[in-house]
């Protein structure tokens, strides 16, 4: 079957890598991951992945604790680094060809972000995972994300959490919380749904890039989205 979205940026959150632990790695839920990553490129999708990484160090958080934000931000951005080399680590276990791509040069274990190579990776089927965010403090993985979907021609951004969409509240906490089947980006922000960041959403609204937001822990999902049914919210 045709794919109705060809190129994508999938953004997965790096506590989705601890499972149920909250912390570090779950081997057993990122194969999950992975074995979907590699179903979709069966498919003939090309793949690009910004991977958060909350399960080790989120910079917003610490610099509560009184660490400088740009140091703390630092840290984070290395802390998707390691969750880049681990899920690259598992994908080429699978039989998936995968490249590391980081914004800050660490060229000992992956390659410097350069815009040309990336595409090139893709045309030829390797997974590209981007790392260390945008490689500037400040920023969110998020941002980073919708900024290398724009970058490498994304048809679209997949949002991949632990909640089937968007809803006008919590729906872990509220449980008459309304999920959206669709909603623009203006409404996004007018609601203020916490979606992605108020840049990230932005750049997606400028750039006319689409964004679904979907539960990664339902097998097959993410392939079902690229075809074009209706899952998740569609944000666009």
């Amino acid at each position: 079957m045709a794919l109705k979205y060809p190129r994508v940026l999938l953004k997965l959150s790096g506590e989705a890598l601890a499972g149920d632990k909250g912390f570090g790695f779950d081997f057993d839920t990122i194969r999950e991951f992975a074995r979907q990553v590699k179903a979709i490129s069966e498919m003939g999708a090309q793949i690009g992945m910004v991977i958060g990484g909350g399960n080790i160090v989120r910079g917003s958080q610490i610099s509560k604790m009184g660490m400088d934000r740009v140091s703390a931000d630092y840290m984070g951005m290395l802390g998707t680094v390691i969750n880049a080399l681990a899920f690259q680590d598992v994908l080429e276990r699978e039989g998936l060809d995968t490249r590391v791509m980081t914004a800050i040069r660490m060229e000992e274990i992956a390659e410097p972000y350069i815009r040309r190579r990336a595409i090139r990776h893709l045309e030829k089927g390797r997974a590209v995972i981007f790392a260390a965010g945008t490689g500037n403090p400040y920023f969110s993985t998020d941002t980073a994300a919708v900024l290398r979907g724009i970058q490498m021609k994304a048809d679209v951004i997949i949002k991949a959490t632990s909640v089937d969409g968007v809803y006008n509240a919590d729906p872990k906490k509220d449980s008459s919380a309304q999920k959206f089947d669709a909603i623009s980006f203006s409404d996004v922000v007018s609601k203020e749904l916490k979606v992605m960041d108020h840049t990230a959403i932005t750049l997606c609204k400028e750039n006319a890039l689409p964004l679904i937001v979907l539960n990664i822990h339902t097998k097959g999902i993410v392939a079902a989205a690229l075809r074009g049914e209706p899952v998740g919210t569609l944000v666009s």
